[in-house]
């Protein structure tokens, strides 16, 4: 099977097409024929060499595929071969087939597009076990979430919209703005004109008059540590699912006892695959329904061939798109940009 390697750690030059055997599956897993591959930063940070895959996993990056079983290991039920899937994974996600844990499967319906399907399962997982999992977010509470633009940004949005949780975001540009608030969002604060901080306090009133944000949902990590915990309101809970700021800050410990604020760090790849079925169980059962809806949909800035991994690492990197970027693995399937593309 055709797959990329990470010839050594560097740019998105070193990303290499490479023939690679077909994997053997587990009991529990079975084999998907990968149609396409969602490309996450954690992609991003292992083709530098600063997040290697957990221990037993695969050096092929991707964190999500959509496409076809292909094989049924002898313990699995409940599905059959040419079923069309999304799936959570470890690693893998670059390649024409990938064995994955049956737990960690989502169904296709035929109304959603397959392609598509591959940018869902990463951040629906990651925004839900976060929000819903980490932070505890009700009904009526305000959610920040920094990078509105983002993979990540534009599911929170719509996942915030789906449990009645009204969702502030930041963005770097008039046109994300425009697409965020055309999605959902509350409220958006462009980080280059405006203190957040503020912004999120004149925002973010509470039913008993106090301010600040119930949740933060935080890719940037370092930078944004201390003006998070000051956009946060009392009993606050900020969540840290990326260093994109770097990994180092000092804090006051004193700015969290008072107005009993948290902060908490985390990542969704390194879990153990129990934790990650339970995610991927919940995702079904309290989002997917909208999914196959047409509630939360893919926002998909650009699709592209499997051996243009390297423009599609580029894309990420220059920050510009809007949404999710995909490989297609099966080059049979033409190569386009989403009418979503902005």
């Amino acid at each position: 099977m055709r797959a990329i390697t990470i010839s050594e750690p560097g740019g998105p030059d070193v990303l290499q097409v490479i023939e690679e055997p077909t994997p053997d599956i587990a009991p529990d897993e079975v084999l998907v024929t990968v149609h396409a591959a969602g490309v996450n930063r954690a992609d991003l940070l292992q083709r530098q060499g600063f997040y290697d895959p957990p221990a037993g996993a695969t050096l092929i990056p991707g964190l999500e595929v959509s496409g076809t079983i292909a094989e049924l290991g002898s313990e699995v039920t409940g599905w059959k071969v040419g079923d069309r899937v999304a799936a959570l994974l470890s690693g893998g996600g670059y390649a024409e087939s990938v064995p994955v844990p049956a737990g960690q499967l989502l169904p296709v319906p035929d109304s959603l597009d397959l392609t598509e399907a591959a940018g869902l399962p990463e951040v629906l997982s990651t925004v839900h076990s976060n929000i819903v999992g980490n932070a505890n977010i009700q009904t009526g509470e305000w959610l920040l979430v920094h990078g509105g633009g983002s993979g990540i940004g534009t599911a929170a949005i719509q996942v915030a919209k789906h449990l009645g949780v009204k969702i502030v975001v930041t963005v770097g540009s008039k046109r994300k703005a425009e697409f965020c608030r055309s999605l959902g969002a509350d409220a958006v604060i462009n980080y280059r004109d405006e203190d957040f901080v503020e912004r999120v306090h004149e925002i973010c009133v509470r039913p008993d008059g106090s301010t600040g944000a119930d949740v933060i949902l935080d890719i940037i990590g370092a930078k944004y540590l201390k003006s998070n915990v000051k956009a946060l309101g009392t009993d606050g809970r900020l969540v840290i699912i990326g260093m994109q700021g770097g990994a180092k800050a000092e804090l006051s410990i004193a700015t969290l006892m008072q107005p009993r604020k948290s902060v908490a760090g985390t990542t969704l790849r390194a879990r153990p695959k129990e934790q990650k079925i339970a995610i991927v169980t919940e995702v079904a059962a309290q989002l997917w329904p909208a999914v196959i809806s047409g509630g939360i949909r893919p926002i998909v800035h650009e699709a592209l061939p499997l051996s243009e991994a390297s423009k599609a690492h580029t894309a990420l990197e220059e920050g510009a798109n809007i949404g999710k970027v995909l490989l297609i693995v099966d080059e049979s399937a033409q190569a386009t940009k989403s009418a979503q593309s902005v």
